[in-house]
């Protein structure tokens, strides 16, 4: 049974963390580059528009259970004679908790709700181009740094993984 938990417990975090880690990515390299094409109150708009949709359960469970699932793969997998690969999806859940949540929570929704408040005091015909630039090059480094942090993680999943198939 341990291991049928184990094994759900793996698959899940794994398929949630790359859903979110290209997620991330294909922001950076295909949203934001689209959004900078166009004129800056068009991508404000869009982009307020983006940050509220996105808000949805389906993203939102992904984005929160997938370091939860991981944690969970690996406390099932100390109760079987595989412990050892239980450490990288630890690792992988922390890594993902602190450059992906913790990012997202201390960077990227500040960032977000303030260009929502800048937007909703009116007209921003002279101040866009400056306030979507600032915004578009900070959040999308930020952003990136959480596609890492996804990446690296799904890493230490597949570690794991590989020393689940070893015996470890």
């Amino acid at each position: 049974m341990m291991y049928l938990l184990a094994a759900a417990s793996a698959a899940l975090s794994t398929l949630m963390t790359a859903t979110m880690a290209g997620t991330f990515f294909g922001f950076s390299v295909g949203v934001m580059p689209g959004l900078n094409a166009v004129p800056a109150s068009s991508a404000i708009d869009a982009m307020n528009a983006i940050n509220v949709k996105i808000q949805n359960p389906v993203f939102l469970a992904a984005f929160v259970l997938a370091p939860v699932a991981a944690a969970g793969a690996g406390a099932f997998l100390l109760a079987t004679p595989h412990s050892g690969a239980a450490w990288p999806f630890f690792a992988a859940a922390a890594v993902y908790a602190a450059g992906v949540i913790l990012t997202t929570a201390a960077v990227n929704v500040p960032m977000n709700d303030a260009l929502a408040a800048a937007a909703a005091h009116g007209d921003l015909a002279e101040t866009a181009a400056r306030l979507w630039s600032d915004y578009s090059s900070r959040w999308t480094a930020w952003n990136t740094w959480r596609a890492v942090a996804g990446g690296v993680s799904l890493l230490l999943m597949g570690y794991g993984a590989y020393r689940w198939g070893r015996g470890s």
